[in-house]
């Protein structure tokens, strides 16, 4: 594995400071689900049904408006739409202890609506300060750092949460979404190379560019989270039927080291595997992840190898999306790319829920397992689609 590359892309102009605030500023996102969990089961005392409902309102309102964030970056820049979704979140992370639980429902979809999606900015930012051919590496970067904050961000939510208050928690969100929203938009990043051609003239419509070739990625990207939403719901499940529920943190830590293997290897690479073969063998290896059950060490052990693959993809997909949308549409483009998590997200979880009720842990993990190779076939029937100028890049 070969390191010097990274070495490479960290010494360029702002990489480095930048990756470093966006690793802050991802932390709160990344805590706002336990949060929004406890605060509304616990402290509002109206259990995780009506929890989940909350979850899923923010949920749908963040698959809805990272493309419309995208496209006001494209068409204002970024200090507009930080004006917009700082102002927004902030306020309502800020009142949130103050709401009862309908209101709090309603406003958690329109925070996820005009929220700060700091996840598709921290793509466009890195796309942005590097050239076109260290992309893979700058982007498999970002990955690691998006999940260094998950596994950061989470632990330190629920220990704000349980060692003061859900509401100290929900203001501490505020706060940090606050600063960080405040450096972004003191730094005012790049959005687009200083390389990139940016041709003067009417904007390409949607439609001329969101076609086969970048359909085809973010169905990828879909199927994706439907594999590791569904493998979170099912190693929950496993843990709870064993009595290990204390010892989640201890799988996830090992799940997200895994990935930051990966994207490490990934970045280092001469020769990277598509995002569609990333696919496949992150869903045929979830598959036997279920032999696992009942056995915390075995499950860590197995659920290693499709773990290796998420920072790769992420990092791959951003890639072929940067490329593949015109300069003047990546912000859309990228929060499309956001959609796409999201979607498979939304899937994924119920999915392997409903398994898990008919068949526990093991038939939750095959599940979702072989409709990711599912999806991955929808891709590549997509990638033998010729289009005019050039085949889909995922096969």
């Amino acid at each position: 594995m070969d390191l010097a590359p990274f070495k490479h892309v960290l010494l360029l102009p702002k990489v480095r400071p930048l990756t470093l605030l966006m690793f802050f500023a991802r932390m709160p996102p990344a805590a706002t689900g336990v949060i929004l969990t406890l605060h509304v089961a616990v402290t509002l005392n109206q259990g995780y049904g009506a929890a989940g409902l909350v979850g899923a309102a923010g949920t749908i309102g963040m698959g809805l408006g990272a493309p419309l964030m995208g496209k006001l970056v494209d068409e204002r820049g970024l200090r507009a739409m930080l004006t917009i979704s700082v102002t927004a979140s902030a306020a309502f992370w800020l009142t949130a202890p103050l709401m009862g639980y309908w209101v709090l429902l309603v406003s958690s979809f329109l925070v996820g609506l005009l929220g700060v999606p700091m996840m598709s900015i921290g793509r466009q930012v890195i796309t942005a300060l590097v050239p076109e051919h260290q992309r893979r590496v700058a982007l498999s970067v970002d990955s690691i750092s998006v999940e260094l904050s998950f596994m950061g961000g989470p632990a330190l939510g629920v220990f704000v949460a349980t060692k003061f208050s859900t509401n100290a928690a929900l203001m501490f969100i505020g706060v940090s979404t606050l600063i960080a929203g405040v450096l972004l938009y003191w730094a005012n990043p790049p959005m687009i190379h200083e390389d990139e051609v940016v041709v003067d003239g009417p904007k390409p419509r949607l439609f001329e560019w969101l076609r086969g070739r970048i359909v085809g990625v973010l169905i990828v990207c879909v199927g994706a989270t439907v594999c590791l939403t569904g493998m979170e719901v099912s190693a929950i499940a496993s843990l709870e039927h064993i009595g290990k529920a204390s010892l989640l943190g201890v799988v996830f830590v090992a799940m997200c080291a895994a990935s930051i293997v990966g994207g490490l290897v990934y970045g280092g690479v001469k020769r990277a595997p598509s995002v569609l073969v990333l696919l496949v063998v992150m869903a045929a290896c979830e598959i036997p992840v279920g032999l696992g059950d009942g056995s915390v060490l075995w499950l860590c052990v197995l659920l290693i190898p499709m773990n290796l693959t998420v920072a790769p993809l992420i990092a791959a997909s951003g890639e072929h999306i940067s490329r593949l949308a015109p300069p003047t549409a990546r912000g859309m483009a990228i929060g499309l790319q956001g959609s796409a998590f999201t979607a498979g997200s939304a899937v994924g979880a119920p999915l392997a829920g409903v398994a898990i009720d008919h068949g526990g842990a093991p038939l939750g993990f095959a599940v979702v397992g072989v409709v990711g190779l599912l999806v991955a076939g929808v891709a590549w029937l997509l990638a033998r689609q010729r289009e005019r100028v050039n085949p889909l890049p995922v096969g």
